[in-house]
């Protein structure tokens, strides 16, 4: 990892360790608690292979609840082929227990650029829907099972969308994408798609948050490719509804809230998320994993006997380290 996005994350580290009373110096401090491994973005290339694999056996060491991985599972310059997505769920399957993945863009949405192999991305949409998510529960060798969108609402297209209970916490995916979320308004057959499952994702939010208020969860995360917080969200912005839905949803919920996300390949923890009388909400929290060259992941430590309930660590490979 870069040494700004190591340094930036123990400053982060430093800062919530400050604030937590003396007993969170242990890993866990308290029976209920647990963790999750977050990560995505990769592996980008044949080359980077070796550096995933490692990766994964660190994680596999780490023995969390779950690892999540939010997606872009190649590189946007490589072929969008058939034999590279199955050499990812190859890889899905070196994870000893359970791994969530949301898609990214760079396995469908760009997948008609000429370096991608000049698909359809619709087509490769199908391709990743059919190899990875073809029943309700993750990958790896001990998988888990998932209540998909597609099983419990009139949105059977959106198997990729799920959710899941753990330790007093709602989890969820939901199928957001960088390249502006696939609103090309250019082309006729990207806007229908946005439309079908923005319309779901909207209805997704709104579930996932009703069952933990059902619940009575303490805490809810989401996982989601986007990085939706780079640039302005106006009429042409694909993330506009989702930025929305899932601020009010947040802030009616009033408890802590984590989304993960990738894209952009920097290891970031923030609060970006406004109320309606635009205060930062001090209850939610959004994490972007490492990624493309930076071939590491974040620990995260759940304790809902905590105020914040989220703790974070990095999970880094010395041998993957890169100098620049």
């Amino acid at each position: 990892m870069r040494r700004a996005a190591v340094s930036s994350l123990a400053l982060v580290l430093g800062l919530t360790a400050a604030a937590l009373p003396a007993r969170a110096e242990a890993p866990f401090v308290s029976d209920q608690a647990f963790s999750f491994v977050a990560l995505g973005d990769m592996p980008y290339g044949d080359a980077a292979q070796g550096a995933y694999v490692r990766l994964i056996d660190a994680v596999n060491t780490l023995d969390p609840a779950f690892t999540i991985h939010v997606g872009d599972i190649k590189g946007g310059g490589s072929a969008c082929s058939d034999a590279r997505f199955q050499t990812e769920y190859d890889n899905f399957m070196r994870y000893t227990g359970a791994v969530v993945y949301t898609p990214g863009d760079n396995e469908w949405t760009d997948c008609h650029r000429k370096a991608a192999g000049g698909y359809d991305p619709l087509e490769r949409l199908a391709a990743v829907r059919s190899l990875y998510f073809a029943e309700a529960t993750s990958l790896g060798q001990a998988p888990i099972d998932l209540t998909r969108q597609a099983d419990v609402s009139d949105h059977d297209e959106m198997v990729e969308n799920a959710l899941w209970s753990h330790g007093g916490v709602t989890f969820a995916t939901v199928h957001v994408v960088g390249s502006n979320n696939n609103f090309e308004i250019r082309d006729p057959a990207a806007v229908a798609e946005f439309f079908a499952r923005d319309a779901a994702n909207q209805d997704w939010f709104a579930r996932v948050f009703e069952t933990a208020r059902a619940e009575d969860s303490a805490a809810v995360v989401l996982a989601m490719q986007a990085d939706m917080f780079g640039g302005k969200v106006n009429r042409q912005s694909g993330f506009g509804p989702t930025l929305k839905t899932l601020q009010a949803e947040m802030e009616a919920f009033a408890k802590p809230v984590l989304l993960v996300y990738g894209d952009s390949h920097e290891l970031e923890l923030d609060q970006p998320f406004m109320t309606r009388e635009g205060a930062r909400m001090d209850t939610a929290y959004a994490l972007q994993v490492p990624g493309a060259g930076d071939v590491h992941g974040v620990r995260v430590t759940v304790d809902t006997s905590m105020p914040g309930v989220f703790g974070f660590m990095p999970v880094i490979v010395p041998e993957n380290l890169r100098v620049k």
